[in-house]
């Protein structure tokens, strides 16, 4: 499984190697520390999209198009999409009010089996299923 932050961090480091540019030269240019671009690079630091459009400037590169790239480095090599990996096993997310611990989600026992799908979903959104489905979702709880 990939991490998001991981496939970003992999995109501008390759961005900015094949501009043959140094991580001191695009963190000045982008007007954030070195250090922090070199963590977002390595995977170990989430961006904010202000930094991301700041990097993304620096590197000359449109952010709409990073991300389709990071969005195809995501899929597997069947062009699936694979699953994220959870930021820690067995780590408690906040409910709704964000004291109580939400109720975990079990995964697959077989990788090629779909995950669950979300319990909230957005007016006008797809679920996976609805999307293969090809029909529309409401908002369901």
């Amino acid at each position: 499984m990939t991490l998001l932050r991981t496939q970003l961090g992999q995109t501008l480091r390759g961005h900015r190697l094949r501009q043959r540019r140094t991580l001191r030269d695009v963190s000045g240019a982008a007007r954030v520390s070195l250090g922090y671009l070199s963590e977002v690079e390595r995977g170990q630091k989430e961006a904010s999209s202000e930094l991301l459009a700041s990097i993304c400037d620096a590197l000359d590169v449109e952010l709409a198009d990073l991300l389709a790239e990071i969005s195809t480095g995501l899929r597997g090599p069947d062009g699936r999409v694979r699953p994220l990996a959870p930021a820690a096993a067995g780590a408690a997310v906040g409910g709704p009010g964000g004291d109580a611990p939400a109720e975990p989600v079990a995964a697959p026992a077989d990788p090629g089996t779909p995950a669950p799908e979300p319990a909230l979903a957005l007016v006008g959104a797809t679920t996976r299923a609805a999307h293969r489905a090809e029909s529309a979702v409401s908002l369901a709880a």
